[in-house]
């Protein structure tokens, strides 16, 4: 389902500024597929996301999404194989509109848009079954204001509004990151269960290294714009963080040094 080979990209080449993100850094995953991906700071792993997603060309390498090579395909045309979820649960709603409008905007991505036709009574029932997944009572809430609903709420239904058109490949950028620990837990079970009823490829990033063992089939560890470490299936399982942190020292030849990833 996707396809990265041998991805590079430098910012500010030739400058005092000049930083390499991604080093030749390739990475298959198969469909279905639920990659988490941990790192420390500068380890590349947002940019590898903007570099699937489009937000910038990269400098050599190719990316090709269920076949189709979408490595010179502006952000806007590849968007339709992508669903993606970023750090701030204010990014991915319209806060002034209501909820039943939200996922209308959603449902309708890629088809034709007009003002005549308004939310039916077959979306409305639609929306409320997807809601429920969620667990969070939003079902009964469909006229309220998005702006109302607290963060945590408000990152669950932009997860769920990405994945209303079932998307080739589910992004999400740390996507609890900004959430408590209780509600952080709740956004990660909604997405098990979404991601797993519809066996969508998924990539996930975290800076929370027991959520990255506890969730997905497989975990990939990133440095210095490289994969150095790839794990699935019931290797995967038996991990620790003690484990993760050891695998980095061996690999890297250097100790861990990030703080906020080792604490979480």
């Amino acid at each position: 389902m996707l396809d990265i080979r041998e991805i590079s990209k430098t910012f500010n080449p030739g400058t005092v500024n000049e930083k390499t993100a991604l080093d030749g850094l390739s990475l298959q995953l198969q469909e279905g597929d639920f990659v988490t991906v941990i790192g420390g700071n500068g380890a590349g792993k947002s940019t590898m996301l903007n570099a699937v997603a489009g937000v910038w060309p990269v400098d050599a390498g190719s990316i090709v999404i269920d076949g189709v090579n979408v490595t010179r395909l502006a952000e806007h045309k590849r968007a339709k194989y992508l669903g993606r979820v970023f750090q701030d649960p204010m990014t991915g709603t319209a806060a002034s509109m209501q909820i039943e409008e939200n996922m209308a905007l959603a449902l309708r991505r890629g088809k034709r848009r007009t003002l005549k036709i308004g939310i039916t009574g077959r979306e409305r029932d639609l929306y409320k079954e997807q809601l429920r997944i969620l667990e969070l009572g939003l079902e009964d809430r469909l006229t309220a204001k998005v702006g109302l609903l607290s963060g945590g709420q408000r990152q669950a239904l932009t997860l769920l509004m990405a994945t209303l058109q079932r998307p080739k490949l589910l992004l999400l950028d740390e996507h609890t990151a900004a959430l408590d620990p209780k509600t952080a837990a709740k956004v990660l079970e909604a997405t098990d269960r979404i991601v797993n009823r519809d066996g969508l490829t998924t990539i996930m990033i975290t800076h929370n290294m027991k959520d990255a063992i506890a969730h997905g089939n497989r975990l990939v560890m990133m440095d210095a714009g490289k994969i150095i470490f790839d794990v699935s299936g019931e290797e995967k399982k038996k991990l620790t963080v003690s484990d993760l942190l050891h695998k980095f020292e061996e690999v890297s030849g250097s100790e861990f040094a990030n703080d906020r990833m080792i604490l979480s």
